[in-house]
This record gives C-alpha cells, structure tokens and sequence, in this order.
C-alpha cells in the first residue's frame, strides 16, 4: 500500500481521484497543509510519508504504533446465500416458454439480443438457463443413469405431478414413493434435462424415537 501511494504521488493530471489522494496527505501530513492538489502532487514524498498517511488513515499516530498494535481484520468467513444449477438448451426461446408456460415458472430475467440466457424461478426455487449450441449430455446416457439437471424440494409432489400431468408434460419417471419416504418425480424439457421434484412424506420428515427398552424382571 505506500508503494501505491508512492506510485500516485507525483503524476500530475486533472482526475478527480487525484485530488482525493492530495486531500487525504493534507489530512495526514502537517507540511502538506493549505498546499494545492497540484503543489502536493509534485512535491518532494518519501516512503515514510506514505506510511504515516496509512497509519492516521487506520487511526494510529505513527507506523511504530501501527506496527506495535497491529489492526484487527474481520475474520468472519462470508455467509453464502444460495446456488443456482445451470441448465443447457439448444432452443432457448422454446425452453423459457416451457418453464413459463408449462411448468409454471416466472421468468427473473434474460441476458442478450436475442437471448441466450436467464434465469426462472417458482417460489424459493430458481435455476439458470444457458443456450448451447450442442447438448454436452452423451446421448442415452442421461436416461439410463437419470442424470438430473436440477432437483427441486416441493410441498406436495403428488398434487403438482397430477397438474404437470394434465398439462400433458412429459415424464422420464413418474410419481413413486422412494424406500427413503420421498415422493417424486422427474421431468423431461424440450432439450431432454432432467428436473426433479419430490417431497418427504410427514412420516420420514423426522427420525422416529425406538420405544423404551424394558428393565428385565
């Protein structure tokens, strides 16, 4: 950071973040005081200087003080929020007409002219659609090994099979109950992605308590 300092002290110019810089050695060097922005530029500036003016930025008298105590960075790792899958189609109007209109999906926005991707949502759920030229799938091999695009967590995979169902959506698996008490089922788009949607049945949403064990008698 003084080395920047260093760098940006003595060019002159007219850009308004050069008067910030000479603004900010007023405030931290007494020579520089009641100087001009060009006559602080283009005066004499030595690495010391620079390090005193880091060190009253951060609140410290001198660079020995700052060096002695040096400051407290905020180590909290950054909260993540949420993920978005990728989905890739070939047709990307036909896509984003089928997740609008057929799945029932709002459209949060689309990027270029003429688009070539976006992202949908429903709810709390959302993905990306992406235009590819060719699908990267080998072909067959997502069916034989369900190779989802997306899966999707829903109250009531039962009754939003039966709406998907009469809007003659096409299915790659139809609603099953799973041995680990999930109800799904899994979609087929025009470009042949897998979405999934299920839901837990009341039963499995918690792990059941073992009665208690007799004492022996």
């Amino acid at each position: 950071m003084p080395f920047v300092l260093l760098d940006v002290h003595g060019v002159d110019g007219q850009d308004p973040w050069r008067g910030s810089v000479a603004e900010q050695l007023r405030r931290s060097l007494p020579r520089f005081a009641g100087l001009t922005d060009r006559e602080v530029l283009t005066a004499s500036f030595a690495l010391h200087d620079a390090q005193q003016v880091i060190a009253a930025g951060l609140g410290f008298a001198s660079w020995a003080d700052l060096e002695e105590v040096p400051p407290v960075l905020d180590r909290t790792p950054p909260e993540l929020q949420r993920s978005l899958a990728q989905v890739f189609v070939t047709d990307f109007a036909a896509s984003l007409a089928f997740y609008r209109d057929t799945l029932g999906f709002d459209v949060v926005f689309t990027y270029g002219e003429p688009p070539f991707y976006g992202e949908v949502a429903r709810g709390n759920a959302a993905f990306n659609l992406r235009h590819v030229d060719e699908t990267p799938f080998v072909a067959d091999r997502r069916d034989t090994e369900q190779s989802l695009s997306v899966a999707i967590a829903t109250t009531d995979a039962k009754t939003l099979f039966l709406m998907y169902q009469e809007a003659g959506v096409d299915f790659q698996e139809r609603l099953r109950t799973k041995p680990w008490g999930a109800d799904e089922f899994v979609v087929r788009d025009p470009d042949g992605n897998l979405i999934l949607f299920g839901s837990l049945r009341s039963a499995a949403r918690t792990t059941p308590t073992p009665p208690p064990t007799s004492p022996p008698g």
